[in-house]
């Protein structure tokens, strides 16, 4: 099973609080930085070199996007958070890849934490990365483990100007990159039906006990999702009660589609979770049932062998004075009554449905 489930990791033990400490798996080689600067009329795609570049960037009235890709070197977050005054308790939940998704608001900015999900087609297992999204005044600031993300339609919005995305601001952005990260999240379900589908017909024509495996890596799946899912209600709900100075109360309407589209990832997952745990009892009563035909043929075939062990036995025994024994046709009359008996105990035991 995909293990996601760990606990906190041990580095972070007897360190004091806001230590900056990278816990989780090292998925690049390399920090990359990324900025997209853009107002209504123009575009600007810009890969950096250092953390100093930055300065071109903060306090424009252009909206910055900066993407950060690799979680692993602590001391380059450290220096984006002295960039953009990020307080050292978000640094250290950035650098933490198994946090729970949530939201936090501070003065300047609004931390949200959520995770992504891609489903690998080879591999046949679910991808988890946590990214972290932190939304301040005409910048947005966005860390990823690694590279390749759901968020290339956003970039192809911002680069022709399709749609509303460069007439509004980061809020707006913001709520583009968790739309795109939750619409991921049903492509991914749709790969779960079809594996469902799968499992079902293979079930109820030739179960066999790999299939138990599949069943089980498929619930750990689905129960890491809920995971995800259900507290990214929770965090959009928040965005939706608070009156925040970062948010624009237009861009409301969207988070609200927003949200509708999070509880039926919710009700699809809670679907699913109980259809796998169908698939279970279906494949154990099948591997029953199955069990139950192969018993009842043999014990058929015993009970036909009784009657017939038992008329060998009596001829098998070593008296010298039977009288069939001296019959010139007696061997032969007996194995037609070996028949006759095999035939009306098979007619018997259909004519009562037991076969």
């Amino acid at each position: 099973m995909f293990k996601r489930l760990r606990k906190r990791g041990s580095k972070k033990i007897g360190l004091s609080p806001g230590t900056l400490v990278h816990v989780g798996e090292k998925k690049t080689d390399e920090v990359k930085l990324s900025v997209i600067d853009y107002n209504l009329n123009n575009a600007k795609f810009e890969e950096l070199e250092s953390v100093g570049e930055l300065t071109h960037y903060i306090e424009k009235d252009t909206v910055s996007w900066l993407n950060v890709s690799g979680l692993h070197k602590p001391d380059i977050i450290d220096k984006i958070g002295d960039e953009y005054d990020i307080h050292s308790l978000t640094l250290e939940d950035i650098l933490h890849t198994e946090q729970r998704p949530k939201v936090e608001i501070y003065d300047d900015y609004v931390f949200i934490v959520l995770k992504m999900l891609q489903y690998n087609d080879q591999k046949k297992e679910l991808d988890a990365e946590q990214v972290s999204l932190i939304l301040g005044q005409n910048y947005l600031i966005t860390f990823q483990e690694k590279e390749g993300d759901v968020f290339d339609r956003v970039r192809s919005w911002i680069e022709k100007g399709q749609g509303r995305i460069r007439k509004k601001g980061a809020d707006y952005l913001a709520y583009a990159l968790i739309d795109a990260v939750v619409d991921h999240y049903f492509l991914v379900l749709e790969r779960f039906g079809d594996h469902i589908e799968n499992l079902e017909e293979k079930v109820f024509s030739a179960p066999d006990s790999a299939m138990v495996s599949e069943i089980q890596k498929m619930k750990g799946d689905l129960i890491y999702i809920r995971k995800s899912v259900w507290p990214l209600r929770e965090s959009v709900n928040i965005l939706l009660r608070d009156e925040l100075n970062f948010i624009n109360s237009e861009n409301m309407v969207f988070l609200r589609d927003l949200y509708d589209h999070i509880i039926q990832v919710i009700d699809t997952v809670e679907t699913f979770r109980e259809m796998s745990s169908g698939l279970l009892d279906v494949y154990l009563s099948s591997i029953s049932n199955r069990m139950n035909e192969v018993m009842k043929v043999l014990t058929i075939i015993a009970t036909i062998f009784i009657p017939l062990t038992f008329i060998a036995g009596i001829y098998g025994m070593n008296f010298q004075y039977m009288p069939e024994l001296e019959v010139p046709w007696a061997y032969p009359v007996v194995w037609a009554v070996f028949v006759m008996v095999a035939i009306v105990m098979v007619l018997y035991f259909r004519r009562k449905k037991w076969l």
